[in-house]
């Protein structure tokens, strides 16, 4: 069965240590919301934000999937966040692993956590060159939900800018294996708190090479990341054209519009019409 995250175009983070953001952030529009027990908290604090995070999945009813970013569980700070999420009473539905580098950490995640009644959604956070050099092995894991780009560590490693140009390699590596995998990609977010304009572009850059969607810093970021990833009318009619014409055609090369299509146009416009119309 398909997660609800799998179906979510826009990915919001906010910091444990923030609770006065947590329903900001759960009513952003984002389809997923995480809190973050990793960067945005300092090694003296962890314990606090491990204590205040769980105040996030006290919330019934919330529209989107809840999560939480731990540290690395081969830390031992991430190791702490296993042992006190084991012990929540309202879970996390997702889990994002950051620095993820080997399937054995998404298995670690899973061993520790999953039990008859709670199997966690599991994700991998890539940043760093080691994962792009690893991408097919981290694939493998058989608890892996999907992946998302760390574009601020991975630069930070690499000491290369945030441009889309610097970071293009990387993103191209990571779509290339997910795709492989037949798992979804989530780009990384655009971290100018202002400017739509620019925050658009990189979007529809990403989405064109291939993302599902894209994580944002700020609740305002959400609906322009949803208008960009989200199917628009146009093509939804085009990819129904396209299935008519495959249909009619018995799957043979046709032409729609003035373009030739075949086997390829045909498969991505039934995935499209599919996932619009909810069906498998």
């Amino acid at each position: 069965m398909e997660s609800n995250s799998n179906r979510a175009r826009a990915w919001i983070i906010t910091p444990a240590l923030r609770p006065d953001r947590f329903e900001a952030a759960r009513s952003s529009g984002a389809g997923v919301a995480l809190v973050d027990i990793e960067d945005s908290v300092a090694v003296p604090d962890k314990q606090l934000a491990r204590t205040t995070a769980q105040q996030f999945f006290e919330c019934p009813g919330t529209p989107c999937t809840l999560g939480v970013r731990m540290n690395s569980p081969l830390t031992l700070e991430g190791a702490k966040d296993l042992v006190d999420m084991a012990a929540y009473t309202a879970k996390p539905d997702l889990i994002l692993v950051p620095k993820t580098e080997a399937a054995r950490d998404i298995e670690l995640v899973a061993g520790v956590l999953d039990t008859e009644g709670y199997t966690p959604d599991i994700w991998a956070l890539i940043e760093t060159p080691r994962a792009i050099d690893t991408l097919p092995s981290i694939m493998s894991a058989p608890r892996l939900g999907g992946v998302i780009f760390g574009s601020a560590d991975y630069a930070a490693t690499v000491r290369c800018g945030l441009g889309w140009d610097a970071l293009y390699y990387a993103r191209c590596a990571l779509i290339n294996a997910a795709t492989a995998a037949n798992i979804p990609a989530i780009d990384a977010p655009v971290y100018a708190l202002d400017g739509a304009d620019a925050l658009r572009r990189e979007a529809e850059k990403a989405k064109d090479l291939g993302f599902y969607g894209k994580g944002c810093v700020h609740p305002r970021q959400a609906a322009v990341i949803n208008d960009v990833f989200t199917p628009s009318e146009e093509e939804i009619a085009r990819a129904r054209a396209i299935v008519a014409a495959a249909d009619k055609a018995g799957n043979g090369v046709t032409s729609v519009d003035g373009q030739m299509v075949g086997t390829p146009f045909f498969t991505r416009a039934r995935a499209l019409v599919a996932e619009v119309d909810g069906t498998p």
